[in-house]
């Protein structure tokens, strides 16, 4: 009985997962193989078969970083599938060694595998310079396109012992002929090219398209939370509030507060003394028609009810910003998040329009955000905006929480300002750099 529970239940599903199992060092062979053919096809269309570098075609950062991103995505896919690959079939062939010997058709598929294994190592060769890198976990893209792995402190310090003496001069640091002259020749071919016009209306009608795309999506990240922000404010949460407060001083007219916040209070009260000063200085200079002293309180006590009301509007005000903001904030993500394809052409536009600047309107601009806001007149600017911020809400001004801030966030500022410019500025436009340590000196 249990003999053939296992012929008729169990064997077919060993039977089949070890088919599964046996098929998994094609399978990852396979997408690795598909990756490869990916950056084949980006090199035969775009870069005329060569390698992908800046070098061997005319195109600008922004499509060069794409094209170097996809190339190091499908380089670490192939990394990732060779190695299961090999693994895989380590346990395979140690699983298989006592089968016997191989049929036609076993042949046969070996040689498909090698087929695909050198198409993959005649793809990599141009960007791996060792093929044990495409098994490493640590991958770095040069600028040139190439792929590498960093070398530890101990292994430097190796190569620097084993490496010769070399005597460099400027015969071997140049060829024969100037890179100017191909540099010139490869733009006459460019410009005798008779698709060349083509080319060029070509590219300036997908930058106007990304211009007309980046400032629509601008417009629309300003406007529309603006006017969700008013409307909502003017048709669905002020009228809510506005009916809350309503019965809330019908029902416990004695419970109602006035002011939301002491700094209010405080206001008011400086208002109606000064009101008060005033009135009794102009009753003192007027000597043709002085008033009494009940007059003088019945015009105090007009302004206190005058600035009642006019506090009690500021208070619910303030309660209709804070519902009409949520809103606001909340049509902004969700314009945000709806709008992923628009986020990258943005994104394209910025690079083109900063990374497009002169070095020196590149270090004013840097200069100017950083004086700005991490300067040493930015703490002043900071506390009139918090405090701003505070008056907009209904929120008392915690001038310690004021301090705390400005005192940490404009150095976080600053820090990354920095980075940024160590990280990539440094790299992507090194003479920019030095012109904003001049201007800065």
């Amino acid at each position: 009985m249990n003999n053939s529970v296992f012929r008729t239940k169990i064997y077919p599903i060993l039977q089949t997962a070890y088919r599964w199992y046996s098929k998994t060092p094609e399978h990852f062979l396979e997408v690795a193989y598909q990756a490869a053919l990916k950056i084949k096809v980006i090199e035969d269309e775009h870069f005329n078969g060569n390698k992908i570098d800046s070098s061997t075609a005319r195109y600008s950062s922004s499509i060069m970083n794409y094209f170097q991103a996809d190339l190091q995505k499908q380089l670490q896919v192939i990394r990732t599938r060779l190695k299961i690959f090999n693994t895989s079939r380590t346990f395979l062939q140690a699983s298989s060694a006592k089968i016997g010997d191989r049929d036609s058709e076993e042949t046969e598929k070996i040689n498909l595998i090698l087929d695909k294994l050198r198409f993959i190592d005649e793809v990599t060769s141009k960007y791996v310079q060792n093929k044990e890198i495409l098994y490493s976990d640590k991958l770095v893209t040069k600028e040139d396109g190439s792929i590498s792995v960093p070398l530890t402190a101990k292994e430097q310090k190796q190569l620097q012992n084993t490496r010769p003496p070399e005597n460099r001069s400027k015969a071997n640091t140049t060829g024969v002929v100037p890179r100017s002259i191909f540099n010139t020749i490869n733009r006459l071919q460019v410009e005798l090219d008779p698709n060349a016009e083509q080319d060029v209306v070509q590219k300036f009608r997908k930058s106007q398209q990304t211009t007309i795309i980046s400032v629509r999506f601008v417009l629309l990240l300003i406007v529309v939370p603006i006017l969700t922000h008013q409307l909502s404010k003017a048709f669905v949460v002020g009228p809510l509030v506005d009916k809350f407060q309503l019965l809330e001083r019908l029902h416990k007219p004695e419970e109602v507060a006035l002011f939301l916040n002491y700094e209010m209070e405080e206001e008011a009260l400086r208002e109606l003394h000064k009101f008060e000063e005033k009135i009794r200085f102009e009753n003192l200079i007027n000597e043709s028609n002085p008033l009494s002293k009940e007059q003088i309180e019945i015009e105090i006590k007009d302004e206190a009810k005058h600035l009642a009301q006019r506090y009690r509007r500021n208070s619910d005000n303030a309660l209709k910003n804070v519902f009409a903001d949520i809103l606001s904030v909340m049509t902004f993500v969700w314009l945000l998040v709806i709008s992923k394809r628009d986020i990258a052409v943005l994104k394209e536009f910025f690079d083109n329009v900063v990374y497009g600047l002169s070095d020196s309107a590149k270090a004013f601009i840097i200069i100017l955000f950083t004086d700005i806001f991490v300067g040493f007149h930015s703490p002043h600017g900071w506390e009139v905006i918090l405090e701003g911020i505070s008056r907009h809400w209904g929120l008392p001004a915690n001038h310690e929480f004021i301090f705390l801030f400005i005192a940490t966030f404009p150095v976080v500022l600053d820090t990354i300002f920095k980075y940024w410019i160590f990280r990539y500025l440094n790299r992507v436009s090194p003479s920019a750099v030095a012109t904003y340590r001049n201007m800065n000196e």
